[in-house]
């Protein structure tokens, strides 16, 4: 009989590490998860330590083998998800040389609109489908060399690599001998021809960024290297699949088909919806950006994010004290009928498409003497659920697509009130599958894919089932008010 061949799945977000095993019949068979600190070192600037991620990688690789029962040679492929703009700077020998920029981070906001000023941005759009945003890896990596002494002296020395955190977990995990980036990663840079799949001379230039400090650009499944020197893991598992956290969603979502869109509910929330073989542009402030790339065949999809989606519930929890831990909003929203006038933008860090405000800030609306922490709590939820109907008409405009039904994953979607206001104010249904871990999921096929354990996506179409389906209650008067009342809150933010 043969043996049953595993698959380890690295789901590195933003504010933890998640580990999966799935075995052959895409069942997952042990899982992990560990946080890690956040750092504000001054307002608008978020920062992750590269040495404490990889120590929790490290760790909840052997507690997910652990909890499968499974010895570290049982795994046969690995597969790698992760934050997709963040931005690193290491030696040659794998020492970080600076905490890592987080995605949210805004420092470069003034460099940005500095650009914009220049009349850069439609060049920018053309090349990389991208907006000057500081949300992207390129302005952050160009603040590192400007204004890190140790990088700037580790690239005078040629002993400096740069890396989104997949090429730093591959780089971790083949104990330096792979220096590589998926086209899914690369093309959130601002440095990589959206066409061509190459690193692009003009924007390595635009953002003086040296060309050698770069990875190679690879597809989203084939073997990258093998393991080497890992606590849990012998040498030699192949590392056979990447891409970022969003794209691998979509993938894990079995969104194959041009048309076919899923949201994940994170820290932030993003919609994606599969275009094909060819980017769409986009009228809407949407980004253009590549899926995924399997063999020859690059898949590309529109994409509009939300900021902030879970991280707002953290902030109730975290910075307000208004709940004990996340997942009582829910509780705390249903003693209440509704928001009353209250209203959220949830602009903590910057409004992202279709508006692009790097400035706004958040802002509760509306608020009386018979507001109520239950108010508040409801209004974060719609907020939440309101950006996304921004971003999904958008996509509607732009692809010329209706969207009949939203697949929808991320730890938010398991609050069933969230995920009805979705599907009033949408107007649409919105399906949650069995599986709500799809990123983990969309890794793990990536992996097993580059390794040859699956021949194609058809395991995945197979495996995909969906949990419960939120059809929209609310008429278009009740939606129309909700749609007014958010409109202008985001006008003040």
């Amino acid at each position: 009989m043969a043996k049953t061949r595993y698959v380890l799945a690295i789901d590195q977000g933003t504010t933890g590490t998640h580990i999966s095993i799935v075995d052959e019949k895409v069942k997952v068979v042990g899982k992990s998860y560990q946080e890690f600190k956040q750092h504000f070192p001054k307002p608008g600037w978020v920062e992750h330590d590269l040495a404490e991620i990889w120590r929790t990688v490290e760790a909840c690789i052997g507690k997910a083998l652990k909890a499968a029962k499974l010895k570290g040679s049982d795994i046969a492929a690995i597969g790698i998800t992760n934050q997709r703009e963040t931005t690193g700077a290491w030696t040659k020998d794998g020492k970080p040389l600076h905490r890592a920029i987080v995605w949210q981070d805004r420092r470069t906001a003034d460099r940005c609109a500095e650009l914009k000023a220049r009349g850069e941005e439609p060049r920018v759009r053309e090349k990389t489908g991208l907006v000057l945003d500081p949300y992207f890896s390129g302005t952050k990596l160009q603040w590192l060399l400007e204004n890190v002494p140790a990088v700037r002296e580790a690239r005078d020395a040629k002993n400096l690599l740069f890396g989104t955190i997949d090429t730093w977990l591959v780089f971790k995990l083949t104990a330096g001998a792979s220096h590589v980036t998926d086209v899914s990663n690369a093309s959130r840079t601002l440095l990589m021809d959206l066409h061509r799949l190459e690193w692009d001379d003009t924007m390595t230039s635009l953002l003086a960024v040296p060309p050698d400090l770069l990875p190679r650009i690879v597809s989203s499944a084939e073997v990258y290297g093998q393991t080497k020197g890992m606590k849990s893991l012998p040498d030699g598992i192949p590392v056979s699949g990447m891409a970022g956290d969003q794209q691998a969603a979509l993938f894990g979502q079995a969104c194959f088909q041009p048309g076919e869109s899923k949201c994940t509910y994170g820290t932030g929330a993003f919609l994606l919806m599969n275009v094909g073989a060819q980017p769409v542009a986009s009228k809407s402030g949407l980004l253009s950006t590549v899926a995924w790339k399997l063999g020859g065949q690059t898949t590309y999809a529109l994409e509009g994010s939300a900021f902030i989606a879970g991280a707002a519930v953290q902030w109730l929890r975290d910075g307000l004290g208004l709940i004990k831990k996340a997942a009582d909003i829910e509780a705390l929203a249903k003693k209440v009928k509704d928001s009353g006038a209250v209203v959220f933008v949830p602009a903590l860090a910057g409004l992202g498409a279709p508006h692009w405000k790097p400035e706004a800030r958040g802002l509760f609306a509306g608020l009386s003497r018979d507001t109520t922490k239950a108010h508040l709590a409801r209004a974060v939820l719609e907020g939440m659920a309101l950006q996304i109907y921004e971003l999904a008409d958008a996509m509607r405009k732009d692809s010329g697509r209706d969207i009949p039904a939203f697949k929808v994953d991320g730890g938010a979607v398991a609050n069933n009130l969230l995920m009805q206001y979705q599907a009033d104010v949408l107007n649409t249904q919105v399906v949650r599958p069995k599986n709500a871990e799809t990123t983990s999921l969309g890794a793990a096929f990536l992996g097993g894919l580059g390794a040859g354990i699956w021949e194609s996506t058809d395991a995945i179409k197979q495996a995909w089932k969906a949990d419960k389906v939120f059809f929209p209650k609310m008429n278009d008067d009740e939606r129309a008010a909700h749609l007014k009342k958010w409109a202008g809150a985001v006008q003040r933010a």
